[in-house]
């Protein structure tokens, strides 16, 4: 471009389409035109973060929660899958489970009143195969870390 063709710059030119388009422009084009001033920001986005940063921390402490109940819900399951018992356990009843001398799990019909092993807890086998444990009335204040052992 020849330097006779360039326009002062004050003059609102658009080289593209060949037009004067000020008066198309978002934003004032002049010298009188009103400053623009950046708005503050800060504390909208410090408000976002922290409403994020709580939702966020709610769905974790969700998951977590959920991580922690199948971890037991596995534990359970690989505890009495490895104890020992001589019977083929039947869906929806109730079975005990106990540490025998030895300190080895085995899997008994016999309700822990009735038992003088130490008592791990009661479970019942779903229809999925998986054990649940269940609580009893009397043996609610079983301890989960001798069923983690």
């Amino acid at each position: 471009m020849k330097d006779e063709e360039k326009k002062p710059d004050l003059v609102v030119f658009n080289e593209e389409t060949q037009q004067y388009d000020a008066a198309l422009k978002p934003y004032g084009t002049s010298a009188s035109s009103p400053v623009i001033k950046p708005l503050n920001t800060a504390s909208w986005k410090n408000d976002g973060i922290q409403r994020v940063n709580k939702q966020l921390k709610s769905k974790f402490d969700e998951v977590k929660k959920e991580y922690e109940t199948l971890m037991q819900k596995f534990q359970y399951n690989d505890l009495i899958y490895n104890a020992k018992f001589n019977f083929e356990p039947i869906f929806g009843e109730n079975y005990h489970l106990y540490h025998n001398k030895n300190k080895e799990p085995f899997l008994s019909i016999i309700s822990p009143e009735q038992c003088s092993f130490e008592f791990l807890g009661s479970f019942r086998l779903n229809t999925d195969k998986m054990w649940e444990k269940i609580d009893l009335d009397d043996n609610s204040n079983v301890s989960s870390s001798a069923v983690e052992n």
